[in-house]
């Protein structure tokens, strides 16, 4: 007489709860940071370079303005005290927009593949290293802070205002992270993404609020400004920093909204990017 199979474990059958789903995407979102973040204890030349940048446009542009008075502030507020979050801004946009050279790098050396045949969600790598770009931005964020600071800028030092501004930088950063490694997926070398990223970063900065108040760009061109998400990471930076009006909800309303995009996109083009 034959012998029926046994039944599986009732277990094996029952698919994992919405929880233990969430919980394991996260555990895989915040391995990957790690990994990335591991990345600058080997090499921190970069965090030191990088602040070079904007600590010229502080000591340079933002003083040199401030005397001339070129640029008409919101409630009479010194320009430097206006332009310094919108460096901190340029400074995490800096830093993402070419992140997608990394990921390009990874798949030259075989790296990008061997992740991909794990079980780990793409939306999980994607959203690991998009994370892990936004806390190497925050780093800039702190040099534009503490030499805005010495320079005398008026910040308001409440340490949920300061968190919550580490966050806005983070997830702007994520954004044009995630932006650089979709478009990696379309153009799959380092020269087109590295020339890419140049022909936009520029046009996002001045399209923006960073510099100067939407109200002085011209009105054919304004719009760009209320698309760009780096006008909602400024405005919250100047909300929660020194104290200029804003709806806050808005601004991280439209920033995790783009980066939510943006990750979506970047993960359906990584297999591309992988073959």
């Amino acid at each position: 007489m034959s012998v029926l199979p046994a039944a599986p474990p009732a277990a094996w059958a029952e698919r994992p709860s919405v929880a233990v789903r969430a919980r394991r995407l996260w555990t895989r979102v915040a391995t990957m940071s790690l990994a990335e973040l591991r990345k600058i204890r080997h090499d921190r030349t970069e965090l030191y370079v990088r602040a070079i940048q904007p600590a010229l446009w502080l000591l340079i542009f933002g003083v040199t303005f401030s005397r001339i008075h070129a640029v008409p502030t919101p409630n009479g507020i010194p320009y430097l005290d206006y332009l310094s979050p919108g460096i901190m801004a340029q400074s995490a946009l800096f830093i993402a927009i070419f992140y997608g050279i990394q990921i390009i790098w990874e798949r030259d050396f075989g790296i990008l593949t061997k992740l991909l045949a794990t079980p780990t969600p793409r939306a999980a790598l994607v959203t690991g290293k998009s994370f892990a770009a936004g806390v190497r931005a925050t780093s800039q964020m702190v040099v534009v802070l503490i030499l805005s600071a010495i320079m005398g800028v008026s910040f308001d030092w409440n340490p949920l205002h300061l968190l919550a501004a580490a966050a806005a930088v983070v997830i702007a950063s994520a954004f044009f992270s995630s932006l650089s490694m979709f478009i990696a997926g379309l153009v799959l070398t380092r020269e087109r993404l590295m020339g890419i990223g140049q022909a936009i970063t520029m046009p996002l900065f001045f399209a923006s609020n960073a510099l100067y108040p939407v109200a002085l760009m011209p009105a054919a061109i304004r719009w760009l400004a209320y698309v760009n998400p780096l006008s909602y990471e400024v405005a919250a930076l100047r909300t929660l920093l020194i104290g200029l009006p804003s709806n806050l909800l808005v601004d991280f309303a439209a920033l995790i909204g783009s980066a939510i995009v943006a990750i979506a996109a970047a993960s359906s083009l990584l297999g591309r990017l992988a073959r």
